[in-house]
């Protein structure tokens, strides 16, 4: 596992219990690893990436090489993690996203098919119980059918976050592709290829726009401020708000994410994972969105826009 300390890393580590496989080495630049010791306690461990990559290759020149390279490293460095894993002959498990631009899906991809590896990728939302109904029931409905949809992501962050590689677009590739690129695939996957897309606010902590979608009309709104989440919320003190109003029907499915890590990994193992081609369409929406002219609050806005202060032209 590349990037052990981090916040996601713990969920991986979970999911690679749960599925009943043995983590041998991990790395990171921070030392202090203590949740180790829950799952993986006899893991090699360096905070040295040169060491790291000595003792892999030792471990692939033996009998008993490496099946999966589990990547939890910051956005920025997925496509050299990616790269140090094929290039060792090891299949990769990387978290969302899976990469920040297109050109590096393209490399990574070219250097997929000639190391014989996989790639894969963690789009967990493709297994949540309320998501996947969802999906059965439009696929249900007369294909000609557009939904009306609104959908509203809020993880409130502290400062810190703005002081740390998450922080800054050119590593994080900003809030729409480091907390909202799972949330587009959602949609891709349910209401199919994007026709159109407008950006109506795009700052540091939100962003928010219109998509159409060849079966919907989709406003949606992602927030990283703690303000933004709807006071019913608050008052049961979630600093979390996950929404979809489909058809002024809503499913708030901010709960059922605790084994979704553990889902995706059984199907990886199974070879029934998300891999590169699945990744592209969401990573080719995030970059656009990115680099999207913002027209400012008018037309088909998300209603939560009014909400935080901004005032519609």
């Amino acid at each position: 596992m590349i990037g052990a300390a981090g916040f996601v890393a713990e969920r991986h580590l979970k999911a690679i219990s749960e599925t009943g496989n043995r983590l041998l080495v991990a790395s990171d630049t921070f030392d202090v690893m203590g949740r180790m010791d829950h799952y993986f306690p006899d893991a090699d461990f360096f905070t040295q990436f040169d060491e790291f990559a000595t003792f892999v290759r030792q471990i692939q020149q033996s009998g008993s090489p490496l099946d999966f390279c589990s990547i939890c490293s910051p956005n920025y460095l997925h496509e050299k993690h990616i790269d140090f894993s094929l290039h060792h002959s090891i299949n990769a498990i990387c978290e969302k996203p899976l990469v920040i631009f297109p050109e590096e899906l393209e490399r990574i991809r070219d250097k997929e098919s000639r190391s014989g590896k996989k790639v894969w990728t963690i789009l967990q939302l493709r297994h949540h119980p309320v998501i996947a109904s969802l999906k059965e029931w439009v696929d249900q409905q007369p294909k000609e059918k557009v939904f009306d949809i609104d959908l509203a992501y809020i993880t409130s962050r502290g400062k810190w976050y703005f002081k740390s590689w998450k922080g800054d677009m050119t590593k994080s590739g900003g809030v729409v592709a480091n907390i909202g690129v799972h949330f587009f695939d959602m949609l891709l996957w349910i209401f199919g290829k994007v026709k159109d897309s407008r950006v109506h606010v795009y700052a540091p902590h939100k962003a928010a726009g219109f998509l159409q979608l060849e079966r919907a009309r989709v406003r949606w709104f992602l927030s990283l401020d703690y303000d933004d989440i709807p006071e019913k919320s608050r008052t049961r003190g979630s600093r979390t708000y996950r929404s979809i109003v489909i058809e002024n029907r809503e499913l708030e499915f901010s709960e059922g994410f605790t084994n979704l890590h553990t889902v995706s990994y059984s199907h990886i193992i199974a070879g029934e994972g998300f891999g590169i081609e699945t990744a592209a369409p969401c990573i080719d929406l995030t970059h656009r969105i990115r680099n999207s002219p913002v027209t400012g609050v008018k037309g088909d806005y998300h209603p939560f826009l009014s909400q935080s202060g901004i005032i519609p032209e």
